[in-house]
C-alpha cells in the first residue's frame, strides 16, 4: 500500500511539473496556434476553389403500383437501390457528358455526383458539385432526365418521376473556412505542445541536487555557490569558467 501511494505521488508531481513546463512555453504554444490558424484561413480563403452543390430528386413509384399495398411499396424501395446503381453507371454519365458537351471524362463527373436515398423512402437525391453554381444545377437536372429515360428503356420499368429540379445555390458548400481555421488552430496547439512535452521527456539533465539524489540515489555532500560579482574583465569567459567548474563538481559527486 505504501509503495503504491508513493508511486501515485511521484506521478502527480511529474504531471504538475509537466504542466508548469507547458506554462513556461505558453507564448510559443499560442504563437504556433495563431500562425497555423492564419495559414489555414488564408489557404481556405484564397487557394481552395469554392464548390457549389445542386440537388435534383426522383420519385420511384410505377404507375401500376398501388400505394396501399405494402408489398408494392417494398418493391419500390428495392427498385430505388437498383436505380441508384444505374444512375452512377458509365452509360448514364457518358450520355450526360455528350448531351452537355462537358470537358471532363466519366471518372471526373462520377467524383462530383453523390446519390442519397433517405431511409424508408422511394426518393433518390442526385447532388452535383461544381465550381459554378449554374453548371451544378444544369448537370443535376440532366442526370435526372437521362436516368429516367435510361431506366424506362433498358429496365422495362416506368420511368422515375422528377419531383424536384436543382436550384442555383448562392453559398458554396466547400470549403468550410471556419472549420478549417479551427482545425488549423487545434493542429498548431497540439504540434507545439507535443514538441514541448517531447523535449521535456528527453531532457535528462540534472538541474539540482534534489534531482541527483532522486534519480541516481547519491547524496550530495555540499555545493559551491556561484559569485556573480566576480569578473576578471571578460564576462563571457568568466561565466564559462563558472559553468565548467560547477559541472566538474557535479561529475565528481556522481562518480
Amino acid at each position: 500500500m505504501e509503495t503504491n501511494k508513493t508511486s501515485n505521488e511521484e506521478i502527480e508531481i511529474d504531471l504538475k511539473e509537466l504542466f508548469f513546463v507547458l506554462m513556461e512555453h505558453i507564448r510559443m504554444i499560442l504563437a504556433s496556434t495563431l500562425i497555423v490558424a492564419v495559414i489555414a484561413f488564408v489557404y481556405s480563403k484564397l487557394l481552395i476553389v469554392p464548390m457549389y452543390a445542386s440537388t435534383a430528386e426522383l420519385y420511384v413509384l410505377s404507375k401500376s403500383t398501388s400505394i396501399t399495398s405494402i408489398t408494392d411499396l417494398q418493391v419500390g424501395t428495392n427498385l430505388t437501390s437498383d436505380y441508384m446503381e444505374v444512375i452512377s453507371g458509365r452509360p448514364v454519365l457518358d450520355q450526360v457528358i455528350n448531351n452537355l458537351g462537358l470537358d471532363m471524362d466519366y471518372k471526373e463527373l462520377y467524383g462530383r455526383v453523390s446519390l442519397e436515398n433517405p431511409s424508408n423512402s422511394r426518393i433518390m437525391k442526385i447532388t452535383v458539385k461544381d465550381s459554378n453554381a449554374e453548371n451544378a444545377k444544369i448537370m443535376a437536372d440532366e442526370i435526372a432526365e437521362v436516368s429516367a429515360a435510361y431506366i424506362s428503356q433498358k429496365m422495362d420499368q416506368d420511368p422515375p418521376t422528377i419531383i424536384q429540379q436543382g436550384y442555383v445555390e448562392e453559398s458554396p458548400v466547400s470549403p468550410s473556412i471556419g472549420k478549417n481555421t479551427a482545425v488549423g488552430a487545434l493542429l498548431g496547439f497540439v504540434l507545439a505542445s507535443v514538441i514541448v512535452v517531447v523535449g521535456y521527456l528527453l531532457n535528462d539533465t540534472i538541474m539540482s541536487p534534489d534531482e541527483l539524489e532522486e534519480n541516481i540515489g547519491i547524496h550530495v555532500l555540499g555545493t559551491l555557490p556561484l559569485d556573480e560579482t566576480e569578473d576578471d574583465g571578460d564576462k563571457s569567459k568568466s561565466n564559462e569558467n563558472k559553468k565548467r567548474f560547477k559541472n566538474t563538481f557535479l561529475k565528481r559527486e556522481v562518480s
